[in-house]
């Protein structure tokens, strides 16, 4: 049985080393202190929806329709994964997140939605 890759000790918390890697074919084994993938640290979920993401080439209105959400919702999903793989300052993010609840709750206008997000830039 094939267990998810883990990023983190599920008594303490810190982070977890890959020391050994084999092959299955011929069991050869190889040790050594190995470095994870920054995609590692998605969870299942934000990395099917990057796998949607690529397929419909980054296009939010395909990603609505395949998979039911509002656009402030995958916004925010692309958000926060950006947020995990490090390429997102994450007070920008929490802004922009309560730009689009704003938007979505229909507090405020498109166009207003557009204006406060460029003046965040």
């Amino acid at each position: 049985m094939r267990v998810k890759l883990l990023s983190k000790c599920p008594v303490c918390g810190s982070g977890l080393e890959i020391v050994r890697l084999r092959c299955p074919s011929c069991k050869t084994t190889i040790e050594n202190s190995f470095e994870y993938n920054k995609f590692m640290k998605l969870t299942d979920e934000q990395l099917q929806f990057v796998e949607m993401f690529l397929k419909v080439r980054g296009n939010f209105k395909e990603m609505e329709r395949e998979l039911g959400l509002s656009y402030p919702t995958l916004r925010a999903r692309l958000e926060s994964i950006l947020e995990v793989l490090g390429l997102k300052d994450s007070g920008k993010r929490q802004d922009t997140i309560e730009v689009l609840e704003m938007l979505e709750r229909g507090e405020i206008s498109p166009d207003e939605a557009i204006k406060i997000l460029k003046e965040e830039d």
